[in-house]
């Protein structure tokens, strides 16, 4: 027998990206990279001048006659559903009689040259009926327009309000968020035989474009084939926004029977695309005089945009998370889902958990106000812990609680009391700069919340040479799904890394995929790629056995062999090769669903997570209290990925995720005019951070005690989504700074994002108030 030798590359290794030198090299190859079939024409969107108007007449005789056009499609060019509704079927492709954003699209022009397409799309005669817009969950409210019923949800009593020991009221604000992936929403349709269609797409949901794309056509299913190999970033906006722009690459191709491509200029992807929900909030919480929390009266009003789109799950998601980390014995929550003349809100990573545990954070620092304490005692004052201190206002209990302990280790690891002394000594000396200290937790659930989407499928083959191919439901946008799921395969073998091959997500090859989403894709895709391994290893066990005379349990697959009886051992490729040649299946799918989830939305009552993924971040800032310019001077963040299947990629996750929601909280605005129409839509006047935003001093580490108590990805932790929620350190860094210079009991009236403009104000208002110095 062969002695072992050691694999190259396996779980819990921290191995590069499995694109980090197409990447850095340019050769990774994206939507707009792949070769164009002969005689590609090139798309472009005309769109709507208004934000809430009605179509009088739409003339598109301009558009045809102008150079180099083939072809134009409006509503009555499609053969099907005019419809991109993800989840109800309530917003046009093109708009038909009603414009309901300034940026809708009205038709679609293809010509030989992008350039061509583009000039033309402006050449549209338009006469509307303009009618008066609403932009604000205010006005909406006031008029109730609301793109889904109100969710109301009740646990317990507020009676203890009226007899708390201190009882406050709070208002809160915070803005959306362009997604502003480096890669533009783009398509290239390319049609067949009988109506098919092949669509390259850069997008989350593949399966979900497939279905948008056919119904469009009318056509089956199964006609349209949707593929790609990876995404240039998404965070959530190629979950249902990629649609638009794969249907119109689609009807133009069918019209003109060539390959289309549609790629998004940076304007129009901005102005034409959905962003984070906003939130209005009002609070009425009752505590003790330690500060424990005995009642909380919460509101929720979200400014949705036109559509519903996915704002059902991400409403209740933050509904879900207006607890974060702290025990609610007795609450009430009212969630708003308003309609609005903008283009419709959508999922962003994090999904509605930051807006809801924004609120959460709000109300412990009003406490912490009013009692004159540190935030930090009144937030581990407020924690789970144990039963009936367990269980969330919507009845899960959580059995894998490890708050307290991550908290404790930052708090010495950051040496968060010795630099809250140092903070106040700094504040005293110093009139013009003020210095602000947060330490915040996080508690995040993981599945999706819409019960059937947690689900995936995968396909799996063994070639005769002992390489194999790996295909999976999943999508790569970046963030390292591709690596981890092909080390859990390469496990599951154990086999070298080098032998699995990632191939391109395609409806071919696995139907009926739920999105790359919820931070769900690893814990899905992987454990549907693991039952596909499975499968072939009892098929391979079984010839063994038969084939040697042993016992199934003697046949053990170990370091690229597969040792039989104790006494012999067979190379994984020979393997490969002897069974094929005994006529044995070596191509396999695999499933997986999550077990046990259930919820009952009318009592709002049950598990709807698999797990909870928790954290904590300290921040430290200083405010230029004349101009309202802040600057982070550390973090310190500390993660539980459980047992990371890969730590060089979490690492990455938590760096990124994190600083995208300090972009959040500080710096990315949105703004639109009077009129509707969005003004934020390029570099030039929308702020995302850059390098040089990461604190000097920037500490990050996974929790080494981290272990997911659910046997799923060799107990590792879903990371993608959760660190963005770290930065609510950041923000309540910046309300701790603001609020150093007023010795006023009340909240501190900072909104998100805290641009300067917004810290000025929160300084005016507290000086107003009562000015400390």
């Amino acid at each position: 027998m062969k002695p072992d030798r050691p694999r190259s590359g396996g779980i819990h290794a921290a191995l590069p990206h499995d694109s980090a030198a197409l990447h850095v090299a340019g050769e990774a190859r994206y939507v707009d990279d792949l070769p164009e079939p002969r005689r590609t024409l090139y798309a472009a969107i005309g769109r709507s001048t208004h934000a809430h108007a009605r179509i009088l007449k739409l003339d598109l005789e301009p558009v045809r006659r102008a150079p180099g056009v083939v072809a134009v499609v409006g509503p009555a060019d499609i053969p099907g559903a005019n419809n991109i509704g993800p989840v109800l079927p309530d917003e046009p492709l093109f708009a038909a009689e009603l414009v309901e954003f300034h940026g809708q699209p009205l038709f679609a022009v293809a010509a030989t040259t992008i350039e061509a397409a583009r000039r033309a799309a402006k050449l549209a005669r338009v006469e509307y009926e303009v009618l008066p817009p609403v932009l604000t969950a205010e006005e909406a409210l006031a008029k109730q327009l609301f793109v889904l019923p109100t969710v109301k949800v009740e646990h317990g009593s507020l009676a203890p309000l009226e007899s708390a020991a201190h009882r406050i009221r709070g208002k809160l604000r915070c803005g959306g968020q362009e997604h502003f992936y480096l890669e533009g929403q783009i398509s290239l349709a390319i049609p067949g035989e009988r109506g098919e269609m092949h669509v390259y797409c850069s997008t989350q949901h593949p399966t979900e474009i497939q279905h948008l794309v056919a119904a469009a056509l009318g056509v089956p299913d199964a006609a349209v084939t949707v593929e790609l190999r990876r995404m240039g970033g998404g965070f959530g906006g190629k979950e249902t926004q990629a649609s638009s722009f794969a249907i119109a690459a689609a009807l133009l191709a069918r019209a003109t029977g060539r390959p289309v491509k549609l790629r998004a200029d940076r304007d129009d992807d901005i102005i034409g695309t959905g962003k984070r929900h906003d939130f209005i909030y009002d609070y009425d919480v009752g505590c003790d005089a330690e500060g424990r929390i005995q009642a909380l009266d919460l509101s929720f009003a979200s400014r949705c945009g036109l559509s519903a789109d996915l704002s059902p799950g991400v409403n209740d998601r933050a509904v879900f998370h207006a607890d974060n980390a702290y025990f609610l014995p007795n609450v009430r929550i009212v969630s708003y889902r308003c309609k609005t003349n903008m283009v419709s809100a959508t999922a962003f990573r994090g999904f509605g958990g930051p807006q809801g545990m924004l609120a959460a954070e709000a109300v412990i620092e009003a406490i912490a106000r009013r009692l004159k304490l540190d935030p930090l005692e009144i937030r581990k004052r407020n924690l789970y812990g144990e039963a009936p201190r367990n269980v969330t206002f919507y009845g899960q209990a959580l059995h894998d609680y490890v708050l307290p302990e991550i908290m404790a280790e930052l708090e010495k690891s950051s040496d968060y009391w010795a630099r809250r002394k140092g903070v106040e000594a700094f504040n005293e000396k110093n009139q013009v700069l003020k210095k602000g200290l947060a330490l915040t937790p996080i508690k995040f659930g993981i599945s999706f919340t819409k019960i059937p989407m947690n689900q995936a499928g995968a396909l799996v083959h063994i070639y005769t040479d002992g390489s194999v191919h790996l295909n999976h439901g999943g999508t790569e946008m970046g963030q390292g799904l591709f690596i981890k799921v092909a080390q859990m395969v390469a496990e599951e073998f154990q086999i070298d890394l080098e032998r699995v091959h990632i191939t391109a997500t395609s409806t071919g090859k696995v139907p009926n995929t739920t999105p790359t989403a919820a931070s769900s894709g690893t814990d899905l895709n992987g454990e549907a790629a693991r039952a596909a391994c499975r499968t072939l290893k009892e098929r391979l066990v079984r010839y063994c056995a038969e084939a040697y005379k042993v016992t199934p349990e003697e046949v053990v697959f170990s370091n690229n062999q597969v040792l039989i009886g104790g006494t012999q051992s067979l190379g994984f490729t020979q393997l490969a090769r002897d069974a094929f040649f005994a006529r044995v299946s070596l191509s396999a799918t695999g499933y997986w669903s999550t077990p046990g989830l259930h919820f009952d939305r009318e009592r709002w009552w049950g598990e709807p997570y698999y797990y909870f993924t928790y954290g904590a971040a300290c921040a430290e800032v200083v405010v230029d209290t004349l101009t309202g310019e802040s600057r982070l001077l550390r973090a310190d963040l500390l993660h539980d990925v459980g047992r990371s299947l890969n730590p060089a990629i979490d690492r990455g996750q938590v760096e990124g995720g994190f600083i995208q929601g300090v972009g959040w909280l500080t710096s990315e605005e949105l703004v639109w005019d009077a009129k509707g129409e969005l003004k934020t839509h390029a570099p030039s006047t929308y702020k995302i951070p850059v390098a040089s935003d990461c604190p000097p001093v920037f500490n990050v580490a996974l929790w080494e005690r981290g272990r997911n108590v659910r046997d799923i990805a060799y107990r590792s932790k879903a990371v993608g989504e959760p660190p963005l929620m770290l930065a609510l350190s950041v923000f309540h860094a910046i309300y701790d700074a603001v609020g150093s210079t007023s010795d006023s009991p009340d909240p501190v009236p900072l909104e998100a994002p805290a641009t300067p403009e917004k810290i000025l104000r929160a300084l005016h208002e507290l000086r107003d108030r009562n000015p400390r110095r």
